[in-house]
């Protein structure tokens, strides 16, 4: 089994050859373009395994030549550049994998030798899809990353797809990429918040009605279903939706056929249906407020948002991107400083990425320089209450603590909600450590935040980890 290893990153590369020839694999490792063309011409391969960003160009709009010659050579595609552009440019090479850096070692070598063991032809690619940045969704973090690759699982098919996740995670955003990205792109995208539509309505408004089928319907009326026929249809809110009208969602999902309130006409309209809930559906099952059988049709493929919380490294990409749409919305055009964005990317951001949202555009509103900093910041947040502040503690014993805190070590002003959330943090992560033995994936699970970020955390801080795995 002989691997092609494409990476410019000597360490990188000696790690990847080493795990894979632990797995009994032959590596052959390049650094080029040209290089890797030139072993290929010469020599047979299991798999391709490329990185993206070469020194001689871009290792995914290479393939197409590659692709040419040898149609059912596996590859798999490794990049730094971990946006979905990246992940749906290496699902429409008919990449067998793409793993963002960085990566499970042992999962990148389990899925080479599955990718050696295919059988020809399975990895041709599909149709391409043109890639913009039109579609808003902004995040490296490896929680952020498993959706990326979960949406270029579903671009190139019509399976139904049930997002999950909190308010203001941005489950309206994956929809439209799946949507915007995928085969039906050129038909409509329909979005229907079923929370919103008043229950004696929610089934004409889905399935629509005919003249006469009730007060007040004094015409035909095409429903949401009919509106997005060769697109996509949005069911945003879904566990909100009235046990009536999803008994007729079930019997449409199964038949593919709708028919209008007041109708005996069937109509079969060509649709794909992409769902969406805030809520935990499994108590609203138990508790017979929705119906599983309808669950099952529609979580064919689950799509889990993290919140915001899970992904604090994202803030800071976030907080720019949002700076830079206030300024195309009209709003003075500013730049985040480095302690700026660490500052918003300590909060919890309750509200998810819509809060962070509001909170820049506010941030770009009332700014007084252009040039954004911690002191301009750390006012805001604690006025609109976007992030905890020690003040805002009930103990007496913190509020105590944090009078002597201040007298002894008074910060200069404008700087002292940053220094007393720093001053604040140190104690409070070693103590969840000291509870958890030094288990970083329990100590993270209690503070609410993501691993990576604890890990973080933990280096900046200053804090010795093995000191609290000693005490077990």
């Amino acid at each position: 089994m002989r691997i092609l290893l494409v990476e410019d990153d000597p360490s990188i590369a000696l790690v990847i050859t080493a795990a894979l020839e632990d797995e009994g694999m032959e590596v052959t490792s390049c650094d080029t373009i040209a290089e890797r063309d030139r072993l290929l011409m010469g020599d047979h391969f299991s798999v391709l395994l490329t990185d993206v960003m070469l020194p001689d160009g871009d290792g995914i709009e290479s393939l197409g030549g590659v692709r040419a010659i040898y149609p059912d050579l596996p590859v798999v595609i490794l990049s730094a550049q971990n946006t979905l552009d990246t992940a749906v440019r290496a699902t429409d090479t008919g990449a067998f994998e793409y793993f963002p850096k960085p990566f499970d070692i042992d999962e990148l070598a389990r899925t080479v030798r599955q990718a050696a063991a295919k059988s020809p032809g399975a990895a041709s690619g599909g149709d391409d899809v043109p890639i913009g940045d039109d579609v808003p969704l902004v995040g490296r973090s490896p929680a952020m990353q498993s959706v990326f690759r979960m949406i270029t699982r579903v671009l190139n098919n019509d399976l139904t797809v049930l997002i999950l996740g909190e308010s203001g995670t941005g489950k309206e955003l994956v929809a439209e990429a799946i949507h915007e990205l995928g085969k039906r792109r050129t038909g409509p995208f329909i979005a229907v918040n079923t929370a919103a539509i008043p229950a004696e309505l929610i089934e004409s408004e889905l399935f629509g009605h005919e003249k006469g089928a009730f007060t007040g319907a004094v015409a035909r009326h095409i429903g949401k279903f009919e509106q997005a026929a060769g697109g996509t249809l949005f069911l945003d809110e879904i566990g909100d939706m009235p046990m009536e009208a999803q008994t007729r969602l079930l019997r449409a999902l199964q038949s593919g056929k709708i028919r209008r309130v007041g109708g005996h006409e069937e109509v079969s309209p060509d649709v794909r249906v992409i769902a969406a809930t805030n809520k935990d559906l499994a108590p609203l099952i138990a508790e017979g407020k929705f119906r599983e059988d309808l669950y099952y049709r529609l979580n064919v493929v689950p799509i889990q948002m993290p919140p915001l919380r899970e992904r604090l490294e994202d803030v800071d990409a976030l907080s720019r991107y949002f700076l830079q749409v206030a300024a195309n919305e009209g709003l003075p055009r500013r730049q985040l400083t480095d302690d700026a964005a660490r500052l918003l990317g300590q909060q919890p951001w309750r509200g998810n990425v819509r809060e962070l949202k509001n909170f820049i555009f506010r941030l770009a509103l009332f700014a007084r320089e252009d040039l954004i900093d911690a002191d301009t910041v750390a006012p805001l947040l604690f006025e609109e209450g976007a992030g905890d502040s020690p003040g805002a503690a009930t103990s007496s014993n913190l509020e105590e603590a944090i009078g002597h805190w201040l007298a002894d070590n008074r910060p200069p002003a404008g700087t002292i909600y940053a220094a007393a959330l720093a001053a604040f943090e140190k104690p409070l992560i070693a103590r969840i450590l000291d509870e958890t033995g030094g288990n970083q994936v329990r100590a993270a699970r209690m503070l609410g935040i993501n691993r990576n970020t604890l890990r973080k955390r933990i280096s900046e801080l200053a804090l010795d980890p093995d000191a609290f795995t000693r005490k077990i």
